[in-house]
């Protein structure tokens, strides 16, 4: 029997995540904003993010897929301005056990656009909400291709949130 049911997803998404991370887009996607949060279960952490602002498709079939990852970076400074690497202060994926792309702990699924947002749920047993604390989440412009090493060629990192412990309520 599987254990999904010990999570009980909806009471976990309504009370308070442990942590959360508020997404901003750097200088050439001023529009991206969002919340990513974590809720620490018995059965691993549920990440659930809410993104607004992502760009649009080109292309009259489909909507944009943007990589989405944890990186080990502490800090989201740096805008990438005249052509430099937004976020350079991100450096790579989270990977503590120094795994192969795509078992970094800090791998994620994808981000799927509809109509500029994205809003996604999954679980995940490669860490712990304590683990990444002060860390970064980025959202990559391309999909991530799960096989391309170090970090699956998903493209220039368009938006950034530090992931900080929240407060008990008070």
């Amino acid at each position: 029997m599987s254990h999904l049911s010990n999570i009980h997803l909806i009471p976990v998404l309504r009370g308070r995540p442990q942590a959360q991370a508020q997404i901003a887009g750097g200088e050439s996607f001023p529009g991206i904003s969002g919340w990513v949060r974590f809720y620490q279960t018995d059965a691993g952490v549920i990440v659930c993010a809410e993104i607004a602002g992502l760009p649009l498709a080109s292309q009259p079939c489909g909507e944009r897929v943007f990589g989405f990852h944890i990186h080990q970076g502490t800090d989201c400074s740096g805008s990438g301005a005249n052509g430099a690497e937004p976020f350079p202060q991100a450096m790579g994926h989270f990977n503590p056990q120094d795994c192969p792309h795509p078992s970094h702990a800090g791998d994620l699924p994808p981000l799927l656009g509809a109509g500029g947002l994205a809003v996604s749920a999954c679980l995940t047993d490669r860490f712990l909400v304590e683990d990444v604390i002060d860390r970064v989440v980025i959202i990559h412009d391309s999909p991530d291709d799960f096989t391309s090493q170090p970090s699956g060629n998903a493209g220039a990192k368009i938006a950034c949130g530090v992931i900080r412990r929240v407060g008990p309520m008070g």
